[in-house]
């Protein structure tokens, strides 16, 4: 573990690439050792300063939960992210491109709770009688990082790589769908780039909120009623540009798109 980490002034050059859309070098190559709990502290020195600028946490994303982006990434354990507000579009929008560094984007079964959940000691039976319903999601994921050399303590500090949630408009419960063998067919420009179920996903993506929960708890942290919670994606994600139009066909739940476009000229 390194000592003397500057967990503020590295959050500081993390929200400085935010603002100016320009990457870092990994803080794993440039604080050797790094650990994950110290990233964890990055993150959150972040969060803090969002929330001081007026933004409201609206919930959490499990992200490297399935081996497709464990192995994409080359790491072997989840992490998690806070979702703020800004952080959330409509279905069917277009985003200008350039607010976004290296996006990539992902299909997922989102979780919406209707109670609270206190680690330690969640169970997955536990996560059952909490879930309000589930909802089809597009998850965007961006680095702050260079070239997405990442670690797992710099998509941590860099707040799981979070960027983006679009949710669909069809919400199931958990008596009306299950979420193990819940499909999600990702596509790109009309062709199929990825697919998964929700097995993929910890094996259950109600295994990934169990695990978020406990998580917290660590932290003293409680995962609130109300909050929307991305558990991780089903397949690989894959990269966006300038003209795509991408869209997840969840079947029961519907299906969910955005697009990336310029920003218009007045």
């Amino acid at each position: 573990m390194t000592r003397d980490v500057d967990s503020g002034g590295l959050a500081r050059a993390l929200l400085e690439a935010y603002r100016t859309g320009v990457p870092i070098a990994p803080l794993s190559e440039t604080n050797p050792g790094l650990g994950v709990e110290e990233a964890y502290a990055i993150q959150a020195a972040q969060v803090a300063a969002w929330v001081a600028e007026g933004q409201s946490v609206r919930g959490y994303k499990v992200g490297l939960t399935s081996k497709a982006m464990q192995a994409q990434l080359g790491v072997d354990q989840p992490d998690f992210g806070l979702l703020m507000d800004p952080m959330f579009y409509g279905d069917g929008e277009t985003l200008e491109i350039s607010r976004f560094i290296a996006p990539r984007i992902e299909p997922e079964i989102a979780v919406i709770l209707g109670r609270d959940l206190r680690g330690p000691g969640v169970t997955v039976a536990d996560v059952v009688d909490a879930v309000e319903s589930v909802v089809g999601a597009l998850e965007l994921i961006d680095s702050r990082i260079a070239d997405w050399r990442i670690t797992l303590p710099d998509t941590v500090a860099d707040n799981a790589s979070s960027a983006g949630v679009v949710l669909g408009t069809r919400r199931l419960s958990l008596a009306e769908i299950d979420v193990e063998s819940a499909a999600a067919v990702l596509s790109m420009n009309d062709h199929v780039v990825g697919q998964g179920t929700g097995a993929a996903v910890l094996g259950s993506p109600l295994n990934a909120v169990c695990w978020l929960a406990n998580r917290l708890g660590e932290f003293g942290v409680t995962l609130h009623a109300n909050s929307v919670v991305l558990p991780g994606a089903v397949c690989a994600s894959v990269a966006v540009g300038h003209g795509d139009r991408v869209v997840a066909d969840f079947g029961p739940l519907g299906t969910v798109s955005i697009a990336f476009g310029a920003k218009e000229q007045s």
